[in-house]
């Protein structure tokens, strides 16, 4: 329980991290509000919703009895977690942003921040639980497992887990909603944030054209023809389906009702012949993996887990898959799977479990 110990807790203007700051100041502790704004290149958008976000911020702090601090850390966003997302996609491989931010804004940044405020924790809506064991921290799963973010906040430290609180990974989804209807939050029915931090809503293709330049390419099918051009391999990512424009082709004189209609899906980029290979069918041995190649390890105990059986996540939404870690060397590893892996995709994390315990994992790097 707080005791009157001061916590600072990032309010985004949901729903979560509102009944965040209201259990922990019913807890007991000194509750300070921070709104951060993370991007500040197209306020006036209107896909950018920081501005009502802080209003309704400003107006969660109200009803709880808080203050609320606005801080700007555009800057920082900037430099280290837009330029490598951007770096990422250039390299033809398809980065998540919110790892990072978490990382370098939420963890880093932030957490500077609410120190000097003299915060003795910081808290935000993730839901993910902290729980220290024979001195160490360990970052579990969220109790409400359609919701758990853990897969998000894997690069945390000792250090970070050591200053963390996250009072809505003890509770559903519904609760939470309950809980901010019964106080009376202005926010309560809010919808969940989609979508990238600094896009939000807006159609993903013609934010990057802003900052990637267009190379067209050919598109190719597993026979090597070529049936459509690409926009450039930074818009295009494995497993996508949509917005390929490769639809209506079809095999001279093929039958109705052959596989002609199946769907195209992304299977592979080449960067180097700058071509974009495509297959049909969701179940295309392209489209499996095996294997795959990690590197940029971050381990929550510090230290990585010895070889053997565990589960992991190679996307945010899906269940955690039986796999096999073998170590490797300056912060790589490997994982096998006994049962094949769909679009497991280059810039993505991999991130392992032991039952409800997330251990961490790294970037990947190739998929076999």
């Amino acid at each position: 329980m707080g005791n009157g110990k001061r916590v600072v807790v990032g309010l985004s203007g949901g729903v979560d991290s509102a009944v965040s700051a209201w259990l922990l100041k019913r807890q007991g502790w000194d509750v300070v509000g921070i709104f951060m704004k993370n991007w500040e290149d197209d306020d006036d958008d209107e896909y950018c919703s920081s501005r009502q976000d802080f209003l309704d911020a400003a107006a969660v702090a109200d009803v709880i009895g808080i203050e609320l601090e606005h801080v700007n850390f555009a800057a920082e966003y900037k430099d280290r977690v837009f330029a490598e997302f951007l770096r990422e996609y250039q390299a033809g491989r398809t980065p998540n942003p919110d790892v990072l931010c978490n990382a370098e804004i939420k963890f880093k940044a932030f957490l500077d921040h609410a120190v000097r405020l003299g915060a003795e924790k910081i808290a935000t809506g993730h839901y993910a639980r902290v729980r220290e064991a024979g001195g160490r921290f360990e970052l579990l799963k969220g109790l409400d497992e359609t919701k758990d973010q853990s897969y998000f906040l894997h690069r945390l430290t000792q250090g970070q887990m050591a200053k963390a609180l996250f009072p809505v990974g003890e509770l559903r989804k519904t609760e939470v909603r309950r809980i901010a209807d019964e106080i009376g939050l202005p926010n309560a029915r809010k919808k969940d944030s989609t979508g990238i931090c600094f896009i939000g809503e807006r159609p993903f293709r013609e934010f990057l054209n802003r900052y990637i330049a267009k190379e067209p390419g050919p598109v190719k099918d597993e026979r090597g023809r070529v049936i459509g051009q690409h926009q450039g391999l930074s818009f295009y990512t494995l497993g996508q389906r949509q917005g390929l424009g490769i639809g209506g082709i079809k095999a001279r004189g093929a039958q109705k009702g052959g596989g002609e209609h199946a769907p195209w899906f992304v299977a592979r980029k080449d960067v180097e012949k700058n071509t974009l290979w495509v297959v049909q069918g969701h179940d295309h041995p392209w489209l499996q993996s095996l294997a795959l190649q990690a590197d940029d390890a971050s381990w929550i105990a510090g230290e990585a887990p010895a070889p053997g059986e565990y589960g992991s996540k190679t996307r945010y939404r899906q269940a955690d898959a039986p796999c096999r870690l073998a170590a490797g060397a300056n912060g790589a590893f490997e994982l096998a799977f006994p049962q094949p892996q769909w679009a497991v995709t280059p810039g993505q994390s991999a991130v392992l479990y032991d039952g409800e315990v997330c251990l961490g994992g790294g970037v990947i790097a190739a998929a076999a």
